[in-house]
């Protein structure tokens, strides 16, 4: 019978009013099951012969005011297979619980502290858990890659014994709906299906994530018509500066804040990557205040 080794966190940052999971297994597509999250109530992770609406049902009671290891006895009570699941539970406010069944396969267990529970089955060790716990009490930053930063350090201790094949992050802020046009809580959702090094690509496209939302954000303070500040929360990803549409989005911001060394400097390199930006500048407004300097680009 296929059982799914799978190491996982959840976690709350109540500074940021966010919830995530994060996730890793020798299993297909394990994003499409064990992670679950909802903006202001909690995350849950469903695992080892795990059952996906169990994450959901989780969610619902702690909504209505359960705690977390309320929540797991009310979703595990009446299940013959109970002692071949495992889940984890943290709340918003950062209470934790877990649970793992008595037929889960070795190495399987979990830990739970201020904010999080880690929690994995068919492992190395116990050291896998351990150290996801460690990694991500001594992790700085946003909660997405706090949690990537658990996932690498429970790969580092061994991991699924069994290998490693997909991954997944997710991270819901409450509020989040009421600031984009999407109008949804959901301000991370990243999968790797199938991949022999999951956790890096997962990195990577975390990496690729952060730019994005930088650029989102200064999007939004760009349509308030605040150039400053959009070009200021821009240079908070400018190490990411291969990205020509990056490059270019800085530029123009710089152009409108009356930045127009900054400007003419990025809106080169973005051109420098992808010549097709020089048609664009030609006739784009934000550029307009240094459209003198264009012809020497």
């Amino acid at each position: 019978m296929l059982r799914r080794g799978t190491f996982s966190i959840v976690a709350s940052d109540l500074q940021a009013g966010e919830v995530g999971c994060a996730v890793q297994s020798r299993y297909f597509s394990v994003g499409s099951v064990v992670p679950w999250a909802r903006a202001g109530v909690g995350a849950v992770a469903t695992q080892a012969a795990g059952v996906a609406v169990y994450g959901r049902r989780a969610l619902d009671e702690l909504s209505v005011g359960a705690d977390p290891d309320a929540a797991l006895a009310t979703v595990l009570a009446d299940d013959p297979e109970r002692e071949t699941r495992q889940l984890g539970i943290v709340t918003a406010d950062g209470r934790a619980a877990a649970f793992t069944g008595a037929a889960c396969l070795d190495w399987a267990g979990h830990k739970t502290g201020p904010g999080f529970a880690v929690q994995g089955n068919i492992l190395a060790g116990a050291a896998v858990v351990e150290e996801m716990a460690r990694a991500f009490e001594e992790s700085l930053g946003p909660l997405v890659t706090r949690l990537v930063a658990a996932l690498e350090a429970g790969q580092a201790a061994g991991g699924d014994k069994r290998g490693q094949q997909s991954a997944a992050v997710v991270v819901e802020r409450a509020g989040a709906g009421a600031d984009t046009r999407e109008g949804i809580d959901r301000i991370c959702d990243l999968r790797v299906e199938d991949h022999p090094e999951p956790i890096v690509e997962l990195r990577r496209l975390v990496g690729i994530w952060t730019t994005w939302d930088l650029m989102r954000r200064a999007n939004a303070q760009y349509e308030a018509r605040e150039y400053e500040s959009a070009a200021d929360t821009m240079l908070g990803g400018l190490a990411a500066g291969d990205d020509a549409v990056f490059l270019y989005n800085l530029a123009c911001y710089e152009s409108l804040a009356g930045r127009t060394a900054d400007a003419v400097e990025h809106l080169r390199q973005s051109i420098a990557l992808d010549d097709a930006y020089r048609a664009l500048a030609a006739d784009d407004p934000d550029l307009e205040p240094i459209r003198h300097e264009l012809p020497t680009l």
